[in-house]
């Protein structure tokens, strides 16, 4: 694409920020150990401004993540050409244990995943959802997206 029409689609840090604040599916890719692409699609929430998501601790993503934390993340929607947007943002899966820090993903995301009312990142819920929140989330680790660069479009703005 021709740089003057890239620069005219592209999202400004607004924009995206707002667009990942809109959003909670993203789809995320690790290195496998013979150097192929692990790619699944899990449900984010925005912690710090980053995606932050929880995952099983054994998961592929994080034997992956553990051994090589490149990591690209993709956020993506629309049908027809040119409602096309997207946000792809390349850099570090950060693996992280500290329980606090997961429990206020765990909330937005387990919530979203029940069905229930999503909570802000950090606002409290019902202490019967955050029981079952605390006990799914003993086998799950944090991992958040460190990004290194950014790279967006938004096809609307095409004209």
């Amino acid at each position: 694409m021709a740089g003057g029409k890239r620069d005219k689609i592209k999202m400004t840090p607004d924009e995206t920020a707002s667009y990942l604040a809109d959003n909670f599916k993203v789809q995320v890719a690790t290195i496998n150990k013979d150097g192929s692409p692990h790619l699944v699609t899990m449900f984010y929430a925005l912690l710090d401004g980053k995606i932050a998501f929880t995952t099983y601790k054994s998961s592929q993503k994080v034997v992956n993540l553990r051994r090589n934390p490149g990591m690209t993340c993709l956020v993506e929607d629309g049908v027809e050409y040119n409602e096309l947007r997207g946000a792809q943002l390349n850099g570090r899966g950060l693996v992280v244990e500290e329980r606090d820090e997961l429990l206020k993903v765990g909330r937005v995301v387990g919530s979203r995943m029940a069905g229930l009312p999503v909570p802000a990142i950090g606002e409290p819920i019902d202490p019967a959802i955050e029981a079952g929140i605390e006990q799914a989330m003993s086998k799950r680790v944090l991992v958040v997206m460190d990004p290194t660069e950014v790279v967006t479009w938004d096809h609307r703005k095409a004209g």
